[in-house]
């Protein structure tokens, strides 16, 4: 009864949250009672996503936007919703089959502006505050992908693909039939996409409200660089200038062999009176980005980090006198990451958010002094920083809840939830309780060990555990809500979850984020041992039934385990993971992260690094393992997962293979991500229970 009434549910839920503004809740209850009170894959594919959060200009309303996914189309929907700041009921002012996204108040607080491709490409519209008066703003030749205004109104700044580089049918006309590609150098492709000969660039038009804004200067005129930068920048990388005569953007001006070695990423100001451009960064080796002018423009924030091709280097708060050209580091101190600052409305302080304790808290510096105060606490994640008055608005979100609206006060950093998305859900869902332990390891530091226990606990059950190993290798394992790596979902199958913040992640000081550096397989893999030794010893954890599970770096630890768990683990699941490293050092295509992970290449290599690899330990495998992969992967290509399911089966060891042809590092689509959650909890249950 239970798997026949899955799919109706999820249609159930999807749809009437994607076009409705408000649930059926008592036949939704009614579902629920059916199935019980669990988490379940459709369930979770049902929630309402918080996209991108625009506060208006006078203080009053915030606008965003909520996306949810329906499963049977395998597509999402989008719409605008708005709230006022001091609470009160959302309203949602579009109802359409055409999504909006990049939501955000035009300056002067009149219209609410978005992308969408009603016009059939990607371009700018607007609509009034009240869901009135849609038009279309941007007519731009193939489309737009991003847009800001400047804040006197008289200009736009939008992004566009340009073309500079020859396709094989320009270099072979006569061929047109011909399918092929000629590269001559590096980052032919970046993420999931092939390099296609065009480049993001940033344009300027005149504006003028009611008239369409069709062509605009390009400032990188011949420029074979992008900006916002590949592959995920987005309008965070450019500001103008409070007089909106100059446009501040991030660009990582190199190519091919150069592009893919560094990180060298620089900040550079356009000058809209005599179109020169200059470079604010010149000198700085590593990433530096996302600048922000103060309300007055004499100062100019951006985040900064220190060694080039370090990607997880320590992300700085930099402030530069726009005058003298002079600059500092504000950071220095802070043992932590800055993360997303803004302005406060004074210009005397800045907020921002960074990792502490396996959170993500909000934090003031205060610029006269540098000092740096926390303002929020609690088992939770803010993000996304904006200031009201006396008051600031973020998203949060935990484990055990997806993001909402929140607003803080920065007298005593309590907080106001103002959206409730998903509540119509969540109320009908027992979630697990979320502990926070401390584990002595190997060498007898204390590491934060986040534990998830199945829903109605009983003490007095045994139960199968998990070892939760998270990617990066330097990525924070935080109070974060996931659609694949849910920990309330894995807790719902009746399993304890074991997610320790081992060597690698940060919150934890630099020293503890930087140790992973060249020694991937050792202190951080002897953590996670430790994680699962300490809590398997508990009378509630059965230790014949252990399974290891994780994604990318997570998915390498446990190709890795596999040959070295010495019988502890019953069950692994790799996605994405690593398998040689010899081969991800050639296959990969930002080539700065595994040069100053691995010490540089195998065939140079001095220390033993590359001695790490898991196919190396290949003959120790004994364990029934479970491989995913994406076939546009281009971070860890998919013939890495590929080769771990082949030596698995080579040894005649119970394998599988789970592979998608669409999906990147990442599955995204709806289908796709309950397919995965249902193959992830189906392996487990098969080895475990």
């Amino acid at each position: 009864m239970r798997k026949l009434l899955l799919p109706t549910l999820a249609l159930i839920l999807c749809f009437s949250g994607c076009r409705q503004a408000t649930q059926e809740k008592s036949y939704d209850t009614l579902l629920f009672q059916l199935l019980g009170d669990r988490m379940t894959p459709e369930a979770l594919w049902s929630f309402g996503r918080l996209g991108n959060v625009s506060v208006s200009p006078d203080k009053s309303t915030i606008a965003y936007t909520i996306t949810y996914p329906h499963i049977e189309q395998n597509r999402f929907f989008t719409d605008i919703y708005t709230v006022s700041v001091n609470g009160g009921d959302p309203v949602r002012i579009t109802s359409t089959s055409i999504n909006e996204s990049q939501v955000s108040w035009r300056p002067d607080g009149e219209k609410i502006n978005f992308v969408s491709n009603e016009s059939g490409s990607s371009q700018l519209w607007e609509i009034n505050a009240d869901g009135s008066g849609r038009r279309q703003v941007s007519d731009a030749d193939g489309g737009i992908s991003g847009y800001l205004f400047s804040p006197d109104l008289k200009h736009i700044a939008f992004i566009k693909r340009v073309k500079l580089d020859k396709s094989v049918s320009d270099i072979h006309p006569d061929l047109p039939h011909a399918n092929a590609r000629i590269d001559d150098d590096l980052m032919y492709r970046h993420w999931d996409t092939w390099h296609d000969q065009h480049y993001r660039h940033i344009f300027i038009a005149p504006y003028k409200s009611g008239q369409l804004v069709r062509k605009g200067k390009d400032i990188m005129e011949g420029e074979r660089f992008d900006s916002p930068m590949k592959p995920f920048g987005g309008m965070e990388q450019i500001a103008w200038t409070p007089c909106g005569t100059k446009l501040a953007y991030t660009c990582k001006k190199l190519s091919g062999r150069d592009y893919a070695f560094s990180t060298n990423s620089d900040i550079y100001l356009f000058d809209l009176t005599n179109e020169t451009t200059i470079n604010l960064t010149e000198g700085l080796p590593g990433y530096d980005k996302n600048p922000k002018f103060s309300t007055d423009g004499r100062l100019m924030l951006w985040e900064s980090m220190e060694r080039d091709g370090y990607e997880s280097d320590k992300n700085r708060l930099m402030v530069m006198d726009m005058e003298t050209g002079e600059f500092a580091d504000f950071s220095i101190g802070f043992d932590h990451n800055v993360s997303g600052p803004a302005w406060d409305e004074t210009g005397e302080f800045v907020w921002f958010v960074s990792s502490i304790g396996g959170t993500e808290q909000v934090y003031l510096m205060d610029l006269a002094d540098g000092a740096i105060h926390q303002i929020t606490e609690g088992k939770h994640n803010f993000r996304g920083v904006q200031q009201v008055g006396e008051q600031l608005i973020a998203s949060r979100e935990s484990m055990s809840s997806p993001a909402d609206l929140y607003r803080i006060d920065l007298r005593d950093g309590t907080t106001i939830n103002l959206t409730n998305i998903n509540t119509h859900i969540l109320n009908q869902i027992n979630m697990g309780s979320v502990e926070e332990r401390w584990v002595t390891t190997t060498d007898n530091k204390e590491m934060l060990v986040w534990v998830i226990y199945p829903p109605n606990f009983d003490p007095e059950k045994k139960y199968p555990a998990i070892l939760y190993c998270q990617g990066g290798p330097q990525g924070a394992l935080s109070q974060f809500w996931s659609y694949r790596w849910n920990f309330q979902m894995m807790a719902a199958n009746d399993y304890i979850v074991v997610a320790p913040n081992r060597r690698g992640m940060p919150g934890h000081g630099t020293e503890w984020n930087e140790q992973i550096s060249g020694d991937w397989g050792g202190q951080n893999l002897l953590d996670y041992l430790s994680a699962i030794d300490a809590l398997a010893k508990e009378p509630f954890v059965d230790e014949s039934r252990l399974g290891a599970v994780g994604a990318s770096y997570g998915g390498y630890s446990v190709f890795w385990l596999a040959g070295n768990h010495e019988g502890r683990f019953s069950a692994f699941i790799s996605h994405c993971g690593v398998f040689n490293l010899d081969m991800m050092y050639t296959n990969t295509e930002e080539m700065f992260f595994v040069e100053w992970d691995l010490d540089g290449s195998y065939w140079e290599q001095p220390d033993n690094r590359y001695d790490y690899s898991p196919h190396l330990f290949v003959e120790n495998w004994d364990t029934p393992m479970l491989v995913i992969h994406g076939a546009k992967d281009f971070r860890v290509p998919y013939s890495q997962g590929m080769g771990a399911f082949n030596a698995a089966r080579i040894l005649d060891l119970p394998a599988r293979f789970l592979f998608f042809p669409e999906e990147n590092h990442w599955v995204l689509s709806p289908q796709n991500g309950i397919l995965w959650q249902r193959e992830f909890a189906g392996w487990l249950d098969e080895w475990l229970k």
